[in-house]
């Protein structure tokens, strides 16, 4: 198996841009975390840490507390592919997020997104 990049990138890169699309929207971090915490399990103090430690993408999503079940009704489209086609699974976990930040800088309602 071929490992995509992406998976060794630290986290804490990858977050400030997750911030900053949603916050071109008028979303704020607050949503973005909600997000993150309503997918993996993480609470804000281990959100924290795993930035400071620098984590990988790829450990962030082994090592997270409890991937939330409803996931798997996100669907849709997030860079050119469907998300329901993806084999690998910390892609698919990666996707996933994309696909819920996008959503979030879309304006969808975070109820919505949270697919509550």
């Amino acid at each position: 198996m071929v490992k995509h990049r992406i998976y060794a990138t630290s986290f804490s890169k990858v977050y400030p841009l997750l911030v900053a699309k949603a916050g071109k929207k008028g979303r704020t971090k607050a949503e973005v975390d909600e997000v993150i915490f309503w997918l993996t399990g993480y609470s804000q103090d281990a959100l924290e840490e795993q930035l400071e430690r620098q984590t990988s993408y790829e450990d962030f999503f082994a090592q997270a507390p409890r991937m939330n079940p409803s996931r798997a009704m996100i669907t849709g489209v997030v860079c050119g592919v469907r998300i329901e086609s993806i084999e690998e699974p910390t892609m698919r976990e990666i996707r996933y997020l994309d696909k819920m930040i996008d959503e979030l800088a879309k304006g969808k309602a975070i109820d919505k997104i949270l697919r509550a």
